[in-house]
């Protein structure tokens, strides 16, 4: 390989080695068991829902600091997602930037509550109601979601982090 071969060659993307764990994770939020439950099928309710898996993914590979690189590869994954989806239904390359900044916030935030509730039914429907339903008590619809959200949460951690890399998660349905 001659000099500019070398300089220009294209590097393997690290994050590939991550896409089954991240394909794994928005199939778990776009599964129909939640929104036959009762979560809204909307642009925000899908969102809400992938963040809400991806959150107790990032959270359960928090607990093993080899996981912080993986962690950080899946987070990119998902900007790169968002940012797909946002082109992908028409938002303009001046907004996308500022979409996806938005999206950022709100991941940072649900994994910070996400956290706080420790997979607790109770306290993940506190959190579900105020983020997915915007206040609005969608009763038996806010409890199957977080008593799912909570299984989910539960089955997550006895996994290995090399089980959920390989994008072997937990089924969300009943």
């Amino acid at each position: 390989m001659n000099l500019f071969q070398r300089l220009f060659a294209r590097q393997p993307d690290p994050r590939q080695a991550y896409r089954p764990a991240y394909e794994a994770i928005v199939a778990r939020g776009r599964a129909p068991a939640w929104y036959l439950g009762g979560v809204p099928d909307t642009l925000d309710g899908r969102f809400e829902m992938i963040a809400a898996v991806l959150a107790h993914v990032l959270l359960r590979l928090e607990a093993d600091p080899a996981m912080a690189q993986p962690s950080v590869h899946l987070t990119e994954l998902f900007v790169d997602d968002m940012d797909s989806q946002l082109r992908l239904i028409g938002t303009g390359d001046l907004v996308v930037g500022k979409q996806v900044g938005k999206m950022m916030s709100a991941l940072g935030g649900r994994l910070t509550v996400y956290r706080e509730a420790g997979g607790e039914a109770a306290a993940l429907r506190a959190i579900l109601l105020r983020n997915l339903w915007d206040g609005d008590d969608a009763g038996e619809a806010i409890d199957r979601t977080a008593a799912r959200l909570a299984a989910f949460a539960a089955a997550l951690s006895p996994l290995s982090a090399d089980t959920i890399l390989a994008g072997q998660l937990p089924d969300v349905a009943d």
